[in-house]
């Protein structure tokens, strides 16, 4: 295939970006979308030019820190990880879009790289569990229920790439927060500080400068492991027993 891609442009947190065009012909169906961008950068060093600046890591859907903006949509037209997206979703022909995430708690670092520590301090502010739990026990000395367990594991596997951030109009991050609450909140260990966590947590999400969450559900149609809009519903409820018993006892 032969296609053509507009791609930010940005020299740096400070400078004025914009969106430039490039065509990548001898495209392959079977390249992944980050091999087309390397095919392109090699090209654009060859020539003398400043490579697309793009974050990646694993490239096999479980890091999280590949995503970008791919015709209006994070992580582009499938449900998965940029990296998982292959080529073979478009045609020749195609002129296709590519732009970082963009919030105000996600400023621009280079081109489509832009920085997450936001999400690194919700996480400080008490997606951990603090008391000792000394050596792992075994499996049936903890009993719990089949759909807490569930639950819990779904929640877990939020990678925080940040589409869900990209994807809603108020530039909320309350799937990811509700997911790291919600995998700990139902397991007997998280329950000490249940309540701290929550307000800790949503209290550095609003610090940070991330968007009220409004229920659109743009965040789980994006999301590439399926975080369902249920762990929201399970945030508030634990945000609103917090706000009305205190801290934890």
């Amino acid at each position: 295939m032969k296609i053509t891609v507009r791609v930010w442009r940005q020299a740096n947190a400070t400078a004025k970006g914009r969106m430039v065009s490039y065509e990548v012909p001898d495209v392959s169906e079977d390249m992944s979308f980050l091999e087309m961008l390397d095919v392109l950068n090699d090209r654009l060093t060859t020539q003398g030019e400043d490579p697309i600046a793009f974050d990646h890591d694993c490239r096999e859907g479980i890091c999280g820190s590949c995503g970008v903006v791919i015709d209006g949509k994070a992580h582009g037209p499938q449900q998965t990880t940029t990296c998982q997206l292959h080529m073979r979703s478009f045609s020749d022909g195609d002129v296709i879009d590519i732009e970082p995430w963009r919030a105000e708690a996600f400023p621009v670092l280079k081109d489509l790289i832009v920085d997450r520590s936001a999400f690194d301090r919700i996480i400080q502010a008490g997606g951990f569990i603090s008391a000792p739990t000394g050596a792992a026990p075994d499996a049936h000395a903890a009993p719990i229920r089949k759909e807490d367990a569930d639950d819990a594991f779904d929640a877990a596997t939020c990678i925080g790439c940040g589409a869900c951030v990209a994807a809603c109009p108020n530039g909320s991050a309350m799937l990811f927060t509700s997911a790291k609450i919600t995998h700990l909140g139902l397991l007997p260990q998280g329950q000490p500080e249940r309540r701290s966590r929550v307000l800790s947590m949503v209290g550095q999400h609003d610090a940070e400068g991330f968007g009220n969450c409004t229920n659109i559900g743009e965040c789980t149609a994006v999301c590439p492991k399926g975080i369902p809009l249920e762990t929201i519903s399970r945030l508030n409820r634990d945000l609103l027993g917090a706000l009305v018993r205190g801290g934890d006892e």
